[in-house]
């Protein structure tokens, strides 16, 4: 959870954000949308006059995440003021009028399309003014079902994207996330988020080189790309290659000197991409792979594709051309009908494909989703107990992973450095995969800083963790 303010005049405006990379950078557009209106960000949020808060509405546990945040903004100013509160982002998208029924202390709740004017919806706010909770629409249904047919319209919003992007960052750090699209249009049985993010849509090259090239100007070195659904990229532009295409435009931006491709699609992941990802020296060698299962019939189940077998061909095929190649994955655990077989087959997936990272996510119904009328729903204390089950392998599995880097030389990218200590990750950690620590010799302690490139053997690990020596500078 990250907090910024904005001033006009007395008046401050706190933003804080909840959520996934695309949600931050949601937020960079709108505090680029108030710096443009004349509001002056600062990072005194206790002060704040009104508090905007860009929810998240994934899982059971984001929303009442957002719901507490929500209630624990309001209250008094410092004079003694009635502190006003908005909601924006996918929850407020998504229930709209709903939430602002059930949550009176909101005095706004404000929709995508209401981006655009974000500053003049506070100034209502600030005013006293009622202004008009977000109605909830499919917005799935409010473009062309064939994608190459998709043109941008005024009256559809697309957070963090669209024709003449509008940024201020939030955070001055090396790493900066780039959206490639939005919305999905798969069908996944357990997920909302197609509904409230709408049909996939790529940015065009232009509006994301652009955008690049404006970040390496304000210091960024890694640009971490991402959107509902990477592999897809493209596919709405009547080019199926244009991903590979992308990824070799961002590595000659000057000052760039790596690049990620988060939210990749197994199935989706084609042999020409992966060529392009290993082969262009400025993309790091990490795969950040949604299987969610591993038990093929599961999946089905879940309206994916795959399997163990699949899957294990897929990371096999990777760590031949890069053997020290980063992998994560995401898995749900106790999805309705998921038998013990399934469980089994899910532990000796995660066994035999030791992977880098693995987010263990317990199922959880979602309003609207084809999931939530399944039969042989499991009770929640049989999937907190399969959670446990697998969450605890998987952290043996990590460490084990980690372990076997010890003795391997590694280039980082430092974020902190402080003390002599250096903190930044390497190629195969993504922003949350660990991290890697350095303590720097005596002659480069002033020429390391936040953003160097540096690199170093790996001496010892702890959980996904690195430490590392024999440290020299690649690039100050």
């Amino acid at each position: 959870m990250v907090a910024y303010a904005a001033v006009v005049g007395t008046a401050k405006v706190a933003l804080i954000t909840l959520g996934c990379a695309r949600n931050e950078v949601d937020s960079e557009e709108l505090a680029g949308r108030m710096a443009q209106a004349g509001f002056e960000l600062v990072d005194d949020a206790e002060s704040a006059d009104t508090v905007v808060v860009n929810t998240c509405g994934f899982i059971d546990a984001a929303k009442r995440e957002s719901i507490d945040v929500l209630l624990a903004a309001g209250g008094r100013t410092p004079s003694g003021r009635h502190r006003s509160v908005v909601a924006v982002g996918c929850m407020a998208e998504r229930y709209g009028a709903e939430l602002a029924a059930e949550l009176p202390e909101a005095d706004a709740v404000l929709g995508f399309d209401a981006y655009p004017d974000i500053a003049e919806r506070l100034r209502s706010v600030m005013a006293g003014d009622t202004v008009a909770s977000h109605a909830p629409r499919d917005r799935r249904t409010l473009l062309p079902l064939a994608p190459v047919d998709r043109v941008a319209r005024d009256d559809v919003h697309i957070p963090g994207a669209g024709p003449g992007w509008i940024r201020r960052r939030l955070t001055r750090g090396p790493v900066a996330s780039v959206k490639i699209a939005s919305g999905c249009d798969r069908r996944c049985a357990f997920c909302a988020i197609p509904s409230f993010r709408g049909a996939f849509v790529s940015r065009p090259w232009e509006e994301v080189l652009a955008e690049a090239r404006w970040l390496a100007e304000d210091g960024v070195r890694e640009l971490v790309l991402v959107s509902e659904n990477s592999t897809s990229y493209g596919k709405d532009l009547a080019d199926p290659g244009a991903l590979e295409r992308l990824i070799v435009e961002l590595a000659a931006v000057e000052g760039i000197e790596r690049i990620r491709v988060s939210y990749l699609q197994p199935a989706e992941v084609r042999p020409g991409l992966l060529a392009a990802m290993l082969s262009a020296p400025a993309v790091a060698d990490h795969f950040d792979l949604s299987f969610q299962h591993a038990s093929a019939g599961l999946l089905r189940r879940m309206r994916r594709f795959g399997g163990t077998e699949q899957f294990l061909d897929l990371i096999g095929s990777i760590r031949r051309q890069a053997p020290a190649a980063g992998i994560r994955t995401n898995v749900i655990v106790g999805f309705p009908g998921e038998t013990e077989r399934d469980l089994e087959e899910l532990v000796g997936f995660l066994e035999e494909a030791s992977l880098d990272a693995v987010g263990v996510f317990g199922y959880s119904d979602e309003e609207g989703t084809e999931a939530a009328g399944l039969p042989d729903h499991l009770d929640e204390a049989e999937i907190r107990a399969r959670v446990d089950q697998v969450a605890g392998v998987a952290d043996e599995l990590m460490a084990q992973r980690a372990e076997q880097r010890v003795g391997d030389p590694v280039q980082l990218l430092t974020e902190v450095v402080e003390g002599g200590r250096a903190e930044g990750r390497a190629e195969h950690q993504g922003p949350e995969d660990g991290s890697t620590t350095v303590q720097l010799p005596a002659e480069l302690r002033e020429r390391v800083v936040p953003g160097s490139l540096i690199r170093a053997r790996v001496v010892s690990s702890e959980g996904v963790d690195l430490h590392a020596a024999e440290v020299s500078l690649v690039r100050p």
